[in-house]
């Protein structure tokens, strides 16, 4: 269905044609994509940061910025969805264009500079959502950011935390979007620290107490991610997403279209996230769970990103080439990869990449 209508979809411009994605998932005219009993098979399901995930495949933060489509999105077979980013005061963004395209290599860049209705907005949608649906249990994650003009970005997070904590499985603290002024230089490891106590101390003031965790770029070098390690092991942050986009551009792209400024999303910054994703595990010694995103688009994919060290994976840009039955099929074909290696749970393969040959062998015994 979905190689039927892409060519449509792509004659509009990437911004429209996702307002008008949003738009049918909110009407509740976008159709579901669940294949039949997929995604709700035991080897997919996964315990971690407290919660209960019936699949390891996620919906990444950017796809709605205003928490306005849960319950659509709820429908394609994501085990977990983030909504956001969201900032405290509403944001028009950047100028557009300023989101492109190129197909032949599964890429997109982007600069948006959060663009959202902000908290009030967000919140209500929120709070509707939760009325609506009191007994879904999958987790559905909040996406925070600070607003361009804030001086003070711990005040933008802590306000978030307190406002909207409440509604969240888990809150995302967003310090690695590019296209941003100053956000990448929050995780300056010595402005990171006590950055993140205060929020830790924020979250912890919240009944519900969600767990926090920090969104990191692939364009840190080996020794800004010993160092940040340490930071997440020191503040006892409970969990790493990784990775954002990326300011890299690859050879393999034409000129025309790296030469545009923002993020980098798609296949290209898979084989970095991964790196990345491993590098992180190999400092925290598997200590900090990690949700895994980047270039993620087949089952194969998540296996290898899950080998590294990422206990669930995320997705955004995958959708936007292969369509809204992706999860599903990802689901599927994970499972199907699992049984074939007499795997009783894809958590028995989170890290593989750094166990000795002993420890992998202990997962075939009893």
């Amino acid at each position: 269905m979905y190689n039927f209508v892409k060519p449509f979809i792509f004659k509009l411009s990437p911004e429209k044609a996702h307002a008008l994605t949003i738009k049918a998932l909110k009407s509740g005219m976008f159709p579901s994509c669940i294949l039949p009993n997929v995604g709700e098979d035991p080897c997919l399901k996964t315990e971690l940061l407290g919660l209960e995930f019936s699949n390891p495949i996620g919906l990444a933060a950017g796809f709605d910025k205003n928490a306005e489509a849960i319950s659509g999105l709820l429908g394609m077979g994501f085990g977990f969805v983030e909504v956001g980013t969201v900032t405290p005061k509403p944001q028009i963004g950047n100028p557009s264009p300023r989101i492109f395209r190129h197909a032949e290599t599964g890429s997109v860049i982007n600069r948006m500079g959060f663009p959202n209705e902000g908290l009030t907005v967000f919140k209500a949608n929120i709070q509707k959502f939760c009325a609506k649906n009191p007994h879904v249990k999958t987790p559905i994650g909040l996406n925070i950011g600070m607003n361009k003009d804030q001086t003070e970005p711990e005040e933008d997070y802590k306000a978030l935390i307190k406002d909207l904590g409440p509604y969240a499985d888990y809150i995302t603290v967003n310090v690695s979007s590019p296209n941003t002024p100053g956000l990448r230089n929050l995780q300056n490891p010595e402005f990171l620290k006590p950055f993140l106590k205060t929020l830790i101390k924020e979250k912890k003031n919240l009944s519900n107490n969600p767990p926090l965790l920090i969104k990191l770029a692939p364009d840190l070098n080996e020794v800004e991610i010993q160092a940040i390690s340490k930071v997440l092991l020191d503040v006892k942050i409970d969990g790493i997403i990784l990775t954002n986009t990326t300011l890299d551009r690859p050879d393999l792209l034409p000129s025309e279209f790296s030469k545009e400024k923002g993020g980098l999303s798609g296949a290209l910054l898979k084989d970095k996230s991964t790196q990345v994703i491993s590098a992180f595990y190999k400092e925290t010694q598997g200590n900090i769970p990690i949700i895994g995103v980047g270039g993620v688009s087949t089952a194969e994919d998540v296996i290898e990103k899950i080998k590294a060290g990422a206990s669930l994976i995320q997705l955004y840009t995958g959708l936007i080439y292969h369509g809204p039955q992706l999860p599903s099929i990802l689901c599927k074909n994970i499972a199907k990869i699992l049984k074939a290696n007499d795997c009783k749970s894809l958590s028995d393969l989170v890290g593989d990449d750094h166990k000795t040959s002993q420890e992998k062998s202990k997962r075939y015994q009893g």
